[in-house]
């Protein structure tokens, strides 16, 4: 599906062409970044490689797409063809590329071409074949061009000598991207670039090119003989050679760097390791002893004794043939670096319009809800007006992940507690930046003594003391919920490592219901493959009443306006309208009255069954007047037995995704993870959480 083809109301562009004039363009990242996009508009995206290298799967650019979320396709049916099929038959090669591009097309709403890396042929040949190619494909070109070490008129002139060569070749160039600038150069870039095509000037990031450690162990042919074998996917910022006494060492070290040293210079490697864990000096990405030295036995011991994270690296060859090959070695951006394919997305998120670039494509959205779109939806909400969230549980690595995520995107403001030390060592040693976060400990006196006195107020009533109050704000989860109380932070997130209760009896107790709200309860989104459901209450409430289910109903559909779904409520039984009796069904019945008198406004059906809430055609026989039934998007169950199992049954059985839960009826926001909880499960929580703080 192609340029000039027909798709749902009008014509479209179903693909775009990425294509650069040279090589080291950063190409990679504007896909990515470009793929992202995509997936947050339409349905499903697809990937095609026109020319790899190879069909084996080794493709990087290629793998890191189809890694995407939104991809669902396999790396054999997205590659065109190879180099050297190009090479022994142009023509038929050609064809087979178009015929394969189409078979993705006809899986896909829209799909990501990737020219090629210019790893093979003269660079002016090369850029002929991509434009060759995309004007066979008939999808638009998305130019990009490398700006550092380039004045904003050799760039210009770039984009506009290789928009002619397209055109010449008959594609046509529709968004021109201006990659890897000098950082002070990046506005006039962008004004340089012709105003039709456009897109942006993105600046030089050192991260996305930096090594990894275990990138680095292979290019010197070492193996580890110390630390964490899981640090070794950590990226290497800098090489410190360390050819001095360790007291000059000390004061050479870079956060992030190797330290190379000979093996036989103990003292080097015992200050690295020491300097590593110790507050006050920067956190390493690990330590290459060279020259076929090795440490001797006691020091062995000494350094087993530290059991050290830091990963230590041992290679047979010399000072400088190590430096150099470290030197040489260039990182590449991949799906197994989260913290590369966050700075990535960042930095396209910041510098790209992309309801700008949209409209160039020519792409047409879709009413369809996909999973990911609405993940996405929670973040560009959640950015759109930055709040301030606290994480009681910095000593767990899913949460510096994810909080490394939300600061990276730019999503929230955060507060981690915990030891700030241990916060800001683990977080290094993860490769996870938490700059602009507030590592806040607990027991730090200036806000326990606030807390203390403002918790025993609340709480005196109920025969609290002054020094049970000191002792109790010192939980991480009352400290947190605290803050939120005083104004210190918009909402907390926690449970990843707690229980329930251990989360949100804070809350109760502290911040306590909205006026008029008799209960706190609670709603999964329920993602599936083309809409998000809402249901209620799957989490928290037992046997609610109907006046609790009344408020359930209500508090679940100011929830789903909440995060854009239309409610049409439906109060769920085991049977429909009145054709059932017995008292479960009569207080679902009571209750869904007490909704119509309380909130008018609200459309509510029930007593109904799940079938008749959700199926059009089951709706038609069993409530052919109702303005829900078949149609309903909130779902409210009678007990929790009943929405708990409902929730996990729908989300194991029919594959959706559910989000949540998310709690309801608090004066402000706290959530609960899952203590199985996924890093993006934390993201998108922590998301909710903020949209929330913002009504």
């Amino acid at each position: 599906m192609v340029l000039g083809r027909t798709w749902n109301a009008g014509t479209v562009a179903r693909g775009i062409y990425i294509a650069s004039v040279e090589g080291d363009t950063g190409k990679s990242s504007i896909a990515l970044g470009i793929t992202a996009l995509l997936a947050r508009n339409v349905s499903k995206v697809g990937v095609f490689r026109p020319v790899a290298r190879v069909s084996d799967g080794s493709d990087y650019v290629l793998q890191l797409l189809l890694g995407h979320d939104g991809v669902d396709l396999s790396y054999e049916e997205c590659v065109g063809a190879t180099y050297a099929e190009v090479h022994a038959d142009p023509e038929g090669t050609l064809a087979r590329i178009v015929t394969r591009y189409h078979d993705v097309a006809r899986k896909c709403d829209a799909v990501v071409i990737v020219g090629t890396d210019y790893t093979d042929v003269a660079a002016a040949a090369e850029f002929e074949l991509n434009a060759k190619i995309a004007a066979n494909l008939g999808a638009p070109v998305a130019l990009v061009v490398r700006g550092m070490g380039r004045t904003p008129a050799e760039v210009g002139e770039t984009v506009a000598q290789a928009r002619a060569q397209m055109e010449d070749n008959h594609a046509k160039v529709v968004a021109a991207f201006a990659n890897r600038c000098d950082a002070d150069a990046v506005d006039a870039i962008k004004a340089t670039l012709p105003s039709d095509i456009g897109v942006a000037a993105l600046p030089e990031e050192p991260l996305l090119y930096a090594p990894t450690m275990g990138a680095l162990m292979h290019a010197i042919d070492g193996h580890m003989i110390a630390g964490d074998e899981a640090l070794l996917a950590r990226e290497v910022r800098g090489l410190t050679v360390a050819a001095m006494n360790a007291d000059h060492l000390l004061d050479r070290m870079e956060e992030g760097s190797v330290v190379i040293t000979p093996g036989d210079r103990s003292d080097n490697l015992l200050a690295s390791l020491t300097a590593h864990s110790a507050a006050g000096f920067p956190s390493l990405a690990g330590v290459v002893v060279n020259g076929g030295f090795r440490p001797q036995p006691s020091v062995q011991r000494l350094i087993e004794g530290m059991s050290p994270t830091l990963p230590v690296i041992a290679t047979d060859l010399g000072t400088f043939e190590t430096a150099k090959r470290c030197w040489d070695t260039r990182g590449r951006l991949s799906r197994e670096s989260v913290l590369k394919v966050d700075v990535a997305l960042s930095m396209f998120e910041r510098h790209v319009d992309g309801s700008q670039l949209m409209e160039r494509l020519n792409l047409a959205g879709t009413d369809v809800v996909t999973p990911l779109m609405f993940e996405y939806t929670l973040l560009d909400r959640a950015r759109a007006d930055r709040k301030h969230i606290v994480l009681p549980e910095g000593d767990d690595d899913r949460i510096l992940r994810a909080a490394g995520t939300l600061l990276t995107r730019n999503v929230v403001d955060l507060t981690i507690l915990g030891d700030p030390a241990s916060i800001t060592s683990r977080a290094g040693e993860l490769g996870i930046s938490l700059e602009g976060a507030q590592l806040l400990s607990p027991s730090d006196p200036e806000y326990v003594d606030r807390f203390a006195h403002e918790y025993y107020e609340m709480r005196k009533a109920k025969g609290m003391t002054p020094d049970a109050a000191r002792d109790r704000v010192q939980d991480v989860s009352y400290f947190g919920t605290m803050m939120v109380e005083l104004g210190l932070a918009d909402g907390m997130v926690s449970g990843a490592a707690h229980t329930t209760a251990h989360t949100i009896v804070p809350s109760f107790q502290i911040i306590k219901t909205v006026p008029g709200v008799s209960i706190v309860s609670s709603v999964f989104f329920m993602c599936l493959a083309d809409r998000v459901l809402v249901y209620g209450d799957c989490a928290v409430n037992p046997d609610p009443t109907a006046e609790q289910l009344a408020d359930i109903a209500i508090s679940s559909a100011e929830t789903a306006i909440q995060f854009g779904v239309e409610p049409r409520v439906a109060m769920l039984s085991y049977s429909t309208g009145e054709s059932g009796s017995g008292s479960d069904v009569d207080k679902v019945r009571e209750a869904t009255r007490l909704v119509r008198e309380r909130r008018p406004d609200i459309l509510v059906e029930g007593p109904i069954q799940y079938d008749a809430a959700v199926e059009p055609s089951v709706a038609k026989s069993k409530a052919p007047n109702s303005p829900v039934a078949g149609r309903a998007t909130v779902l409210i169950f009678p007990d929790l037995n009943t929405g708990n199992n409902t929730y996990k049954a729908v989300q194991r059985s029919a594959g959706a995704v559910a989000v949540g839960p998310v709690l309801q009826g608090l004066r402000k926001p706290v959530n609960d993870l899952s203590r199985g909880a996924l890093v993006q499960d934390i993201v998108n929580t922590v998301a909710i959480t903020a949209i929330q703080a913002q009504q």
